[in-house]
């Protein structure tokens, strides 16, 4: 095999490597990008990078141990990088302006987001903080371990078992005040 032909093999590989890769876990990284940042058209851009970084790092492929915490891991590093940046800081949250708009129907973000569990549920989990949302999200939206979340997001299982059940805390608290039916 020549030289070129190597190349265009070599290329085809990686080429179906990401497209393999893009379907298992595009729409999940997405709606983890989006359980941090709140806008889907930014979840999206932070995916497309993970994506590109990915094809980057092709030739490192055959040390990686899990696919699924190299992704995840690389969109939660993008996802507080953008949580730092400026368009953060830019970004006004829960205004009062978009209250006017707010559609009695759910977003199509929502949808997609949680389309077999209850929407309020949904919406209560994107309104703790980050720390908590991002547990509860990856232990009930990605069904990962305690100790998985642990070495994900390199903490002490103890951080995260006690942020899992801070988080169900906080959430309960907010059903029993009577918020959970408000919307």
């Amino acid at each position: 095999m020549t030289e070129r032909e190597n190349t265009a093999f070599s290329n085809t590989v990686q080429d179906q490597w990401l497209a393999d890769l893009m379907d298992e876990y595009g729409d999940r990284l997405t709606k983890l990008a989006y359980s941090y940042l709140r806008d889907w058209g930014k979840a999206q851009e932070i995916v497309q990078d993970v994506f590109l970084t990915c094809y980057e790092k092709y030739d490192t492929y055959e040390e990686i141990l899990s696919y699924k915490a190299w992704v995840y891991r690389i969109t939660i590093n993008r996802c507080k990088d953008a949580l730092r940046s400026a368009w953060a800081r830019r970004v006004v949250v829960n205004s009062g302006l978009f209250q006017f708009f707010r559609s009695t129907e759910p977003s199509p973000e929502t949808f997609s987001l949680q389309k077999d569990a209850d929407i309020q549920l949904a919406e209560k989990v994107m309104e703790l903080p980050v720390k908590y949302r991002e547990i509860i999200h990856l232990h009930y939206y990605e069904e990962l371990s305690v100790q998985e979340i642990a070495q994900l997001l390199n903490m002490n299982r103890n951080t995260v078992k006690t942020r899992l059940k801070r988080g169900r805390s906080l959430m309960e608290g907010s059903m029993e005040r009577g918020e959970w039916n408000e919307g």
